[in-house]
């Protein structure tokens, strides 16, 4: 069960990060792996240090789109600079296209 940082941590990635993301898309994400408990993480492969484990990583796919396509879309300065303008509108929390970048770890698998 995650605490109450973790909770926290999901939060702002759902709505900061992969929501807007996904609402540029327009399409949906599936969510193949969020939160990971220690023994979890140790089971599905993670770093000791993962992201997961603090509830600031997600895993997903987007049907009809490859990760390199997901990869450049995310990559893109226009977009990161439309959802922190967006979340700048709609809330009193500041995230630049920086630190949306920072939120995002992205791999190519």
């Amino acid at each position: 069960m995650p605490d109450i940082n973790a909770l926290d941590n999901m939060l702002e990635l759902i709505f900061y990060c992969l929501q807007p993301i996904r609402n540029l898309i327009k399409k949906p994400m599936i969510i193949t792996s969020g939160f990971r408990n220690q023994q979890i993480n140790f089971l599905a492969g993670g770093a000791f240090n993962s992201q997961h484990k603090e509830g600031k990583a997600a895993d997903f796919v987007i049907k009809g789109m490859t990760p390199k396509q997901i990869i450049e879309i995310i990559k893109s300065d226009a977009i990161l600079d439309q959802v922190s303008a967006d979340i700048k509108k709609t809330t009193k929390k500041k995230y630049s296209a920086h630190k949306i970048r920072e939120m995002l770890t992205v791999e190519e698998i």
